[in-house]
């Protein structure tokens, strides 16, 4: 599923196309691409069609297109999910895709952004804007003005910033992270808690420190909590630089093309090659639906001490 880096990459390539630009026909070529869509919102069509598109913003994993101040088209990828870009005259013969929004750019013409869905998970919708909870700007979207600044989709108002958020409150996140006896992995995966981190980013943040995912959050010192969090902001900041992480062809950025930072892994997907620290060979293990990657000897279960009974 992509992660942070990957959204932010697509949020970055669709701005420019489509921030000013007018929707001038929507086609729902499936409509299993509208599963989040709320049918009391209206026809999205119908709701789209002729509106003015102000920004695209992102939260986390969740990418929003303000439709002016009170609603907007929110995306979220899923497994599969593609935004990419096109010109009016690209062949419509794309068997995964679910809905073409075609717009009228001031500077740049007629574009047309294809949602494409290999396995149906990810989807469109239209949905209301709220007030930001904390008052601050929703999300990020390299622009601050305009009254759908602080405006975030209902859908997405019970995700919690992401630690590239300018808003984001270390102090908040470090106390609530003090008390979860649940393993620190799972913390990181907690998007109410801390956003846009997955899978692959959580196994390379702790890899850095050297934790073993499945130690308690409530147990580990200060001083290394807030280690953990600098390293998930280097490793979702290095991610981005090098347009994200790409397996295959499922994901790719507005252009089609795809991110290079598998290249830079040093624990997810390395299950049977050397720790690029130690040289031990790095182990593959069950989490939840998924799967943990660490290296067995940097990375050992370490609990701290109980104090013996006076």
């Amino acid at each position: 599923m992509p992660e942070l880096p990957e959204v932010e990459v697509v949020r970055a390539g669709l701005a420019p196309a489509v921030t000013g630009a007018h929707v001038t026909a929507v086609d729902v070529l499936d409509a299993r691409a509208l599963t989040r869509h709320d049918a009391a919102s209206g026809d999205f069509e119908e709701v789209v069609t002729g509106a003015r598109i102000e920004a695209a913003v992102r939260r986390g994993k969740f990418l929003w297109l303000p439709l002016g101040a009170e609603r907007a088209i929110v995306g979220h990828l899923g497994m599969s999910g593609q935004l990419l870009l096109r010109t009016p005259d690209h062949p419509g013969d794309d068997r995964h895709a679910r809905i073409r929004i075609h717009v009228e750019h001031p500077e740049h013409g007629e574009l047309r952004v294809d949602f494409v869905d290999q396995r149906t998970f990810g989807s469109l919708a239209v949905d209301r804007l709220v007030p930001s909870p904390d008052g601050a700007i929703a999300g990020f979207s390299g622009a601050v003005t305009g009254t759908w600044a602080r405006g975030i989709p209902a859908q997405v108002a019970h995700i919690a910033r992401d630690p590239l958020d300018p808003a984001f409150d270390d102090d908040a996140f470090l106390a609530v992270f003090a008390r979860r006896p649940s393993g620190v992995k799972r913390v990181l995966l907690d998007q109410t808690l801390v956003s846009g981190v997955g899978n692959i980013y959580a196994d390379e943040s702790l890899w850095a420190v050297r934790l073993h995912g499945e130690r308690p959050a409530s147990s580990i010192p200060p001083r290394r909590a807030k280690e953990l969090l600098a390293a998930v902001r280097e490793v979702l900041g290095r991610a981005l630089a090098e347009g994200g992480t790409s397996f295959d062809a499922q994901y790719v950025n507005v252009n089609g093309a795809s991110g290079y930072f598998a290249h830079s892994l040093n624990a997810y997907g390395r299950a049977g090659l050397p720790c690029a620290r130690c040289g031990t060979p790095m182990v593959r293990e069950a989490f939840m639906n998924r799967s943990s990657h660490r290296c067995p000897r940097c990375q050992r279960l370490r609990m701290p001490r109980r104090r013996a009974a006076v």
